[in-house]
């Protein structure tokens, strides 16, 4: 790991990710007094250091947090604002001057992805990339080429080891839960393998439309939007191998394994589907051909996975909201103790994020009564998020602290961009489908029953 920042600059500080996200996740940080330095706001607004304290507190108002004064103090006499332009180098060196003698500082790019250029050459103009480092927010490009040319952008100033690219479902408790299930509970590695899971379905269902990202939606869809970076970094994380150590760049290395071993997507493996409506969202093309929901069946070609189907489907407009992973085990040989009319469902392990954080383990038991018969019983896990612990919490403490382990790095991004690219354009009309259900019909398809419903 690097060494820990002495300073923070957060540059986009008046936009959308910082009203919903980021003044949340500082306050945490002070609450839990890891915000021990200047954090210097960027922006092109019209503000100064009191506008944007004001703003900090109408965030924290908006999240329905019950603010502590004495925290929240401590986070405004950290804050102060540097208005300009990114293009002008007068906005670099007033940077310089609200760092003093700062000699770390973390510079968090909340800001479109065509901004980076500028940013970077303008950090490097007055010399804050020496020992500084980058925080990067996706989308990491739009196809592997872009994403090529953004690293290419990044490393004139700033060495991979110095960028961090931020995929906040890496930051979420749950999710790394799944690494500390899988290897903390040694019952599990005898069964974690093609000869006793039949298939690995991952979902992120959302009940409500594109509301006020139409514009934005409009131009990623949902591969782009939550498939190519959540959703394979979900699987990753179930898939991996064991890592050498706990060490950052050990944890990474096997993530990136599985990505190099998932052959890339064909268009037979592919459903994409658009709700009904979409069309009339504002923002939105009249004539979009933009999926707001896709499904498709991915294969690892590995020792462990070979002959496994791995589901992703993600969408909106959908019939409720969950995010969940679930591992479906194969079948006994002999259906024993079985209701004649209804045959034992499989085990299942299910990881959820959302609507609520938990482990469930779906077993067959005995049916009380008379008959010796097996009917589901489920044993959960309720998993608590802890106060002041959110995913954007501890994304920028490891940012400042110097630890990658949950952060994209450059060859995982590349792979993941190949696994989806020969899907990205080209394809036909995406199926319609009504609100409120789940998804194209075609979908089902690939597999019978993908979501606990």
């Amino acid at each position: 790991m690097t060494p820990a920042a002495d300073a923070l600059v957060l540059f986009g500080i008046s936009g959308d990710l910082a009203r919903k996200k980021l003044f949340s996740a500082l306050y945490g940080l002070a609450a839990a007094a890891r915000l021990d330095m200047p954090v210097v706001g960027v922006a092109a607004s019209d503000w100064d250091d009191a506008v944007l304290r004001a703003a900090a507190r109408e965030s924290l108002e908006e999240a329905g947090e019950e603010i502590d004064e004495a925290v929240f103090t401590r986070l405004s006499d950290r804050l102060c604002y540097v208005a300009g332009d990114y293009q002008d180098p007068s906005t670099y060196a007033a940077i310089v001057e609200r760092l003093g003698d700062r000699a770390r500082p973390v510079f968090y790019l909340a800001i479109p992805p065509a901004l980076f250029d500028d940013v970077v050459e303008g950090l490097a103009s007055v010399g804050l990339n020496a020992h500084g480092r980058v925080v990067l927010e996706k989308p990491f490009g739009r196809d592997s080429a872009s994403a090529a040319e953004l690293n290419e952008i990044i490393h004139r100033h700033f060495p991979e080891e110095r960028v961090f690219r931020i995929d906040h479902f890496l930051g979420k408790e749950a999710v790394q839960n799944l690494m500390i299930f899988r290897f903390s509970n040694t019952i599990l590695e005898p069964i974690w393998n093609r000869h006793y899971v039949q298939q690995v379905q991952i979902t992120m269902a959302e009940d409500f439309g594109v509301e006020s990202r139409g514009s934005f939606y409009d131009s990623v869809g949902a591969l782009r939007d939550v498939v190519q970076n959540h959703l394979l970094q979900v699987m990753a994380l179930l898939a991996m191998e064991p890592p050498v150590s706990d060490h950052p760049d050990a944890l990474r290395d096997e993530r990136v394994k599985v990505l190099r071993a998932i052959p890339a997507l064909s268009p037979a493996a592919i459903v994409r589907g658009q709700y009904a409506g979409y069309r009339d969202e504002e923002g939105v093309a009249t004539d979009s051909g933009t999926e707001t929901f896709v499904a498709v069946h991915l294969e690892i070609d590995s020792w462990r996975w070979a002959g496994v189907p791995w589901i992703i489907r993600a969408g909106k407009g959908l019939a409720r909201t969950v995010t969940e992973a679930v591992v479906e085990f194969k079948q006994p040989p002999r259906p024993l103790f079985a209701d004649p009319l209804c045959r034992p469902g499989p085990n299942r392990l299910t990881f959820r994020t959302k609507p609520d954080d938990q482990i469930v383990l779906s077993m067959q038991s005995k049916v009380p009564g008379a008959e010796m018969v097996a009917g589901p019983v489920d044993l959960h896990l309720d998993h608590h998020r802890p106060q002041g612990r959110e995913a954007y919490d501890r994304l920028i403490d490891d940012a400042l602290r110097g630890d990658p382990a949950l952060f994209a790095r450059q060859d995982g991004v590349i792979e993941a961009w190949r696994i989806v690219e020969p899907v990205l354009t080209g394809q036909s009309a995406p199926q319609h489908y009504r609100r409120g259900g789940w998804g194209p019909q075609q979908a089902d398809t690939f597999v019978d029953g993908w979501i606990t419903r």
